[in-house]
């Protein structure tokens, strides 16, 4: 069964007719897209625009200068004095060795029959001697006498330590040409007066020899005249 005219007519006219609850002067919704502020069109000032640019260093930037000049200058200045200490332990462990080299090579070898311990006590007895026997005497006899009476006591009772001795002041001299030439001169003038006053010394022996001889033979002579 057909609905007529006027019930399709009816129908269109609900269809048109607006709700009685709505509010006529209620405003649409806000949509969120216009709610929401352009992200565009806001303007945000940076980080860099808002605070501006400083032309000196911050207290905590010149701090960290001077904490890493001061670390700096303790570094180079604990570095410089470790290498000091390490040069002086080596010269003084060197200086070390070669004293006790030194000493070792005085010592006369084992296989000799020289003793130290006597022979230094006779020198030394001998250097005083001469330097008691020429106390009353001028300042050249009271240091040259004393010296010869020593060197000539280690000639005989320490051949091998005087020599090693003097081997080795002659190393130290040879350093210095002045004064090596000194000391050859005066060895070669002390060894010339040596050989002159043996030589003078058999003379006056042999001249003593022959007067001794003489008053013997003259002595025999008059016992046998005298008989």
């Amino acid at each position: 069964m057909r609905a007529g005219p006027c019930a399709q007519n009816l129908t269109c006219v609900q269809s048109i007719r607006k709700p009685i609850y709505d509010d006529p002067d209620a405003a649409p919704p806000a949509s969120s897209t216009s709610s929401t502020p352009n992200s565009s069109s806001t303007f945000i000032p940076s980080a860099t625009e808002s605070s501006p640019k400083s032309s000196s260093p911050t207290p905590t930037d010149r701090l960290a200068t001077e904490v890493k000049r001061t670390r700096l200058f303790l570094h180079r200045h604990a570095v410089s004095a470790e290498d000091s200490l390490n040069s002086l332990l080596t010269s003084a462990f060197k200086l070390e060795n070669s004293f006790t080299q030194t000493i070792a090579s005085l010592a006369p070898p084992r296989d000799s029959n020289e003793q130290l311990l006597p022979g230094v006590i006779y020198v030394l007895v001998s250097a005083m001697a001469g330097s008691i026997i020429t106390r009353r005497s001028n300042i050249l006899l009271r240091f040259s006498v004393p010296l010869a009476a020593g060197i000539t006591a280690g000639n005989v009772f320490l051949p091998i330590t005087t020599r090693n001795v003097g081997q080795l002041i002659w190393s130290y001299e040879e350093r210095f040409p002045v004064v090596a030439d000194t000391h050859r001169s005066v060895q070669e003038r002390t060894e010339r007066f040596w050989e002159t006053g043996k030589a003078h010394s058999a003379m006056t022996l042999a001249m003593a020899q022959d007067k001794i001889k003489e008053g013997k033979d003259a002595v025999e002579d008059w016992v046998k005249k005298g008989r």
